[in-house]
């Protein structure tokens, strides 16, 4: 039995050895001829043996083999650090026989809960490992048995067994001649049967007692039981399956050569416990004799296995590992990947560089783009690359990190799957909320409205009271313009209020008349820094602002209401920020990555069109690419190809009609050839294009070239949404929008537009050559059904069929230059000078009704249009201007801005419209005579203020003053009015005044000083004792109407009485001096000493007239002369009054006055005076009273030489 188990054994690894040799030669002829190994997609995820690139690991490990004291070797990093690859490039350069156990056991996913893997578990699977990872034939004693399969050996041993047998069957029956001898002789080659069957039997029966004993060394008890009593091997209690099989892990090492034992992942179950067992196992196997050899446990663990220094002392040598991959690095290794797959340009570099943060394990990262290789060639297996590549890496990051709650994604479970459940909720509360403040914001607005009322009658009022505290107090009422007079009550709310604040005379009503009051520092009086037009426009400017700014916010929060239901799942969740940490709560600590790819967007709803293979059936592959581009919020270009339009509708969300995604040629076909059944979705696609305008012009260009439903769209539009028009034609491809709303809509259609938006014809009328360019064979009657007005007749000269229709039926906007083509061009006429200066006029004159029946039809957008904007139409007839004036259907002051520009005056009043007759005196378009005034004094509506203002023109007073003012008790009023118009000017008034035919008995009441002065100037008031009394408030206006009249006062016939000092002042006025020196001489001139300032007006007055002095006493006239004024004056009077003065008060006057008169005294001194004629007659009557010696002549000079009395 030995030899035959030797035997098999050796024939077993005869064949061994050249199976492997052959197969290593067939794979060398392989490779030779096979073409080079094209990249892979792939990589395997097992160690590599390349990683110990600069070999100092492969030293240390080395070294520490070396070492007859080391046993326990520990290989320390974190998780995927490289600790297998670096053990697998040891191995490969230096060949060892090595026993390798790994229990790996993976990190569990994010938020799981897996339960604790016991000791015996671990204990067992080492056991395992080593014992059933040998050669069953290396431990033929060991009580763990195995299948063995078999093999050639097996053949030859069942060959070898059956001819045992039977040589053994053979000598067994030749027992008695085997006694005997006779069996083995001959001892010879012919006896070679015999010999041959003895010598394989004996063989035989002892192999086969050898191989019983032998196995009889692998039994073993494991118990005995005798009914109620059970016995059992004390190891058998043993906790340790280690311990318990001690002497199997002995009989291993010294069955196999092994002296390196490779321990990997024990520290993922965080049992220090059964290291000390593996320590204490290492310890006995090299103590063991049976061992011939040191065995070392290798182990590769995390830093953190043991608590403080622990680990110094169980290991013998530590070899640290650092990390090849951690999350500051990650990226480069992240981007080899997407290198790898040629992904460069598909994936974003930034997404790489954030979410390799979470990355941090190399097989990890590997296997992620594995599996991505696998996804995107059956997910896309077409060339247009619709896959987002960022979002499908996202998700499978997500699968390898999480793939517990991956794998339950797919049932809708897990915390993923109840994250994403809430977007509806997030909806719901944000649409709650901005229709909340929606609410609170209209409420603002209104309350703003009233408020801003309130301010702005406030601020009216503040200044309609200073007004009144400004005017007199018996005033009734204020004139505000064309609005006539107003109370004072009603002043704040009048709309013509504010033209006050302009103004720097407004004219105001008493009891009994009428005057102008200055007003100009009203402004200045309520508040000097600030007009009331500027504290208006604050009031205004801050309310138009907050409405604005509130009416803005509105709008956003719409629109923001319009776009929540297709928001981006990960704009939800950053809009609620608040909501973030307990919606995330359930991935537990190691939920930041999935946090990132949310919130990121890589990770939302659309996760299982990349989870799922597409089949195609009621949905083509185009159809589905559809479907998959607008989950991935991108927008299909508006001609996508579709296949199946209502397959596609159907697929579709509710929301997506209210976005672009619905913009699809087909699609939008598809649902407006059905609009009852798709009702809800053509309402969502309306409010999408009515909000979103601008952004779906691009679609409409091409629907408009290839869709089959334009009429209905645009009509749907036009009846739905109210902004339609005025987006049309605010959009910057107008031309084109409006030229398909002309030939597509209906004829009632376009009525009712053109009705509801005035913009649309006018847009029309401004653009019609460009239009009719791009639809020359527009039909007229629809321009006729909008109403449009062609703008310039000229510009659509080329088409005629138009031209013709649209002027015959008077569709033209009434301008100068269209009237003067149709009057020139498509009427034949020729005075077109007459059209600048004449053209009311010369329209009348013509006989075609076409282009008068249009004038006449909108007189007014003709007069405001043509008439008032020809800046030489200024010869109309009075004829014309009378039928203008007559005209109910025009504006009255395009009308008044009209006759300003007219050179023709209206002659009279007799054919002019009452309500015109004012305005013509307003405007100054009546012909100046005396008539029109009487005549409009008597007419209706009179106003003495505008009669005053017509008159008080220049050219008026020019022409009228022309003729006299009648003189006739029928015109009586009239020159009572003028003598009451104190509201003329003072130079207007002054020639009124003085063309008066008489004079007035009494002077006019309130009209003020000046104009009173003016009567009196101009003698326009019969002096007498009553009218100078009734001046007796004003002495000035008293003095002047006296002094006018001083001869009247003289002749006595008055018996009017003034004291001196009204005469002192009626010296001063302007009379003739005869009547002055007569008013001095009716004056007391006693009292001159205690008036000193009367004897400064009389006394230059006595001494300028040539007459004899009043009787005066010699200190009266001594107080004259030191009055008289000047120097020469005072000699003058001096010789006047020498005989009423004494020698001694002669000389007193003399000592007064300045050098040299003041040196005519006694003494030796000889003053020379100038030789005047008051000088020579002053010597003369000195020399005469002996008060001076003499005097004389100088012969060159002439002076005058006095000689003085020496005593």
């Amino acid at each position: 039995m030995l030899h035959c188990r030797t035997m098999r054994s050796i024939v077993k690894k005869a064949l061994e050895w050249s199976a492997d040799k052959l197969s290593g030669v067939a794979a060398d002829i392989g490779r030779q001829n096979e073409p080079a190994e094209a990249p892979s997609k792939f990589v395997d995820l097992a160690p590599t043996d390349q990683a110990d690139k600069s070999g100092v690991y492969s030293e240390a490990l080395e070294y520490a083999l070396g070492r007859t004291k080391v046993s326990n070797i520990a290989l320390t990093g974190p998780y995927g650090s490289g600790k297998s690859s670096i053990i697998q490039t040891f191995l490969k350069r230096h060949h060892r026989k090595a026993l390798h156990i790994s229990l790996a056991a993976f990190l569990p996913e994010a938020g799981s809960q897996i339960e604790k893997v016991s000791r015996q578990e671990i204990e067992r699977s080492i056991l395992q490992q080593m014992l059933y990872g040998e050669d069953a034939d290396k431990l033929p004693l060991s009580r763990f048995k195995r299948i063995k399969s078999p093999g050639l050996s097996a053949t030859f041993v069942s060959i070898f067994v059956t001819t045992g047998l039977v040589a053994l069957w053979h000598v067994l029956s030749q027992t008695s001649t085997i006694v005997d001898g006779s069996f083995f002789l001959p001892f010879a080659l012919e006896n070679w049967r015999n010999l041959a069957s003895f010598a394989l039997a004996t063989t035989f029966l002892w192999a086969s007692i050898h191989h019983l004993y032998v196995a009889s060394f692998g039994l073993s008890l494991k118990s005995i039981s005798l009914k109620d009593v059970e016995l059992r091997p004390a190891s058998d209690d043993l906790e340790s399956i280690l311990n318990r099989h001690l002497d199997e892990i002995i009989y291993f090492f010294q069955s196999t050569d092994h002296d390196l034992v490779i321990i990997e992942d024990l520290d993922r179950f965080d049992n220090a416990e059964i290291f000390v067992t593996l320590r204490e196992i290492n310890s006995l196997v090299n103590d063991n004799a049976g061992v011939k050899r040191r065995v070392r446990f290798l182990y590769a663990l995390r830093d953190d296995m043991f608590a403080n220094t622990d680990r110094t002392k169980f290991f013998e040598f530590i070899i640290p590992v650092i990390p090849i991959i951690n999350t500051s690095n990650s990226i480069d290794m992240v981007l080899q990947q997407g290198e790898r797959l040629a992904l460069d340009e598909r994936l974003d570099r930034q997404f790489l560089r954030e979410v390799s943060r979470h990355l941090d394990d190399l097989r990890l990262i590997q296997n992620i783009f594995n599996e991505y290789a696998i996804y995107s060639a059956n997910i896309e297996s077409d060339e247009d690359n619709w896959l987002d590549a960022n979002k499908l890496l996202g998700i499978l990051i997500y699968k390898n990190v999480y793939p517990r709650d991956f794998e339950r994604l797919h049932r809708s479970e897990g915390n993923l799957a109840d994250l994403l459940v809430v977007k509806p909720k997030l909806i719901a509360q944000g649409e709650a909320v901005k229709r909340d403040e929606i609410t609170k914001l209209e409420s603002l607005l209104e309350f703003g409205e009233r408020q801003v009322a309130s301010d702005l009658r406030q601020l009216r009022q503040i200044y309609a009271m200073e007004l009144i505290e400004m005017l007199p107090a018996n005033t009734i009422s204020v004139n505000l313009g064309n609005a006539g007079m107003v109370s004072l009550a009603g002043l704040p709310e009048h709309d013509q209020f504010e033209s006050v604040f302009s103004a720097a005379n407004v004219a105001v009503r008493s009891f009994n008349h009428s005057q102008q009051v200055n007003i100009a520092g009203l402004q200045d009086r309520v508040d000097p820094d600030n007009s009331f037009e500027a504290r208006k426009a604050a009031i205004e400017t801050n309310a138009h602002d907050a409405r604005n700014a509130a009416i803005r916010r509105i709008r956003t929060l719409r629109t923001e209401i319009a776009s929540l239901r297709t928001s981006r799942f990960e704009e939800l969740l950053r809009s609620n920020s608040d909501k973030l940490d307990a919606l995330f709560a359930p991935f537990g600590k190691n939920g930041a990555l999935a946090r990132y790819l949310v919130l990121e967007g890589h990770l939302d709803d659309t996760y299982y069109q990349y989870t799922s293979l597409f089949h195609s059936g009621r949905l083509s592959p185009d159809d589905n690419r559809f479907l998959i581009q607008i989950r991935a919020f991108t927008t299909p270009e508006p001609n996508f190809p579709i296949d199946n339009p209502t397959e596609v509708v159907a697929a579709m969300r509710d929301d997506d009609f209210r976005q672009s995604y619905a913009l699809n040629v087909v699609i939008v076909d598809c649902l407006l050839a059905d609009p009852v059944r798709y009702a809800d979705q053509i309402t969502k696609l309306l409010e999408f294009l009515s909000a979103n305008f601008g952004r779906a012009e691009d679609f409409l260009d091409i629907y408009y070239a290839s869709g089959t439903g334009v009429p209905a769209l645009l009509d749907a539009l036009a009846d739905m949404w109210k902004g339609f028009v005025p987006a049309v034609i605010s959009s910057r491809r107008n031309i084109s929008h409006v030229t398909r709303v002309l030939s597509s809509l209906s004829e009632k259609r376009l009525g009712e537009l053109a009705t509801g938006f005035e913009e649309l014809p006018r847009f029309v009328t401004e653009n019609l050559p460009k239009i009719l360019a791009e639809v020359p064979e527009l039909d007229p009657t629809r321009l006729e059904s909008l109403g449009v007005e062609v703008e310039d007749l000229a510009s659509i000269e080329t088409h005629q069929v138009v031209l013709r229709q649209m002027f015959e039926k008077g569709f033209f906007e009434l301008s100068f230059e269209n009237i003067a083509y149709a009057y020139e061009k498509l009427l034949g006429e020729k005075d077109v000078e007459g059209l600048r200066s004449r053209n009311y006029t010369t329209l009348r004159a013509v006989c075609d009704p076409t282009l008068s029946a249009r004038v006449e039809r909108e007189f007014s957008v003709y007069l405001g249009e043509v008439l008032l904007k020809l800046g030489d139409n200024t010869e109309e007839s009075p004829d014309a201007l009378l039928a203008i004036m007559d005209r109910d259907d025009v504006d009255e002051k395009a009308v008044e801005w009209l006759l300003t520009r007219q050179t023709t005056l209206i002659p009279a009043l007799d054919d002019v419209p009452a309500l015109w007759v004012p305005k013509l005196f307003d405007l100054g378009r009546i012909r100046p005579t005396w008539s029109n005034c009487l005549a409009f004094m008597d007419a209706e509506g009179y106003e003495e203020e505008q009669l005053v203002h017509y008159l008080d023109r220049d050219e008026v007073r020019a022409t009228i003053l022309q003729e006299p003012i009648p003189d006739d008790d029928g015109a009586a009023h009239l020159r009572s009015f003028l003598l009451n118009a104190s509201s003329l000017s003072e130079e207007a008034y002054r020639d009124y005044v003085a063309a008066l035919p008489r004079p007035f008995i009494a002077f006019p009441e309130g009209i003020g000083p000046d104009k009173s002065q003016i009567l009196i100037d101009e003698q326009k008031i019969v002096f007498a004792k009553d009218t100078f009394e009734a001046l007796a408030g004003d002495r000035d206006l008293q003095v002047s109407f006296l002094a006018r009249n001083i001869e009247t006062y003289h002749a006595g016939k008055t018996g009017i009485a003034i004291d001196d000092d009204f005469k002192e002042e009626l010296v001063k006025a302007d009379i003739e001096d005869a009547q002055r020196h007569a008013l001095i001489g009716s004056m007391d001139l006693t009292t001159l000493p205690d008036a000193p300032g009367r004897a400064a007006v009389i006394a230059p007055i006595l001494e300028r007239v040539d007459r004899p002095l009043p009787k005066l006493s010699a200190d009266q006239a001594k107080l004259l002369i030191e009055n008289a004024g000047t120097v020469r004056s005072k000699i003058s009077l001096l010789n006047k009054a020498n005989k009423l003065l004494p020698d001694e008060m002669v000389r007193a006057i003399m000592a007064a006055l300045p050098e040299p008169y003041s040196r005519i005294r006694k003494g030796y001194y000889t003053p020379y005076l100038e030789p005047t004629a008051e000088n020579l007659e002053l010597v003369a009557w000195l020399d005469d009273r002996d008060i001076i010696s003499s005097w004389s002549r100088g012969i060159l000079s002439g002076d005058i030489r006095v000689n003085l009395k020496r005593r």
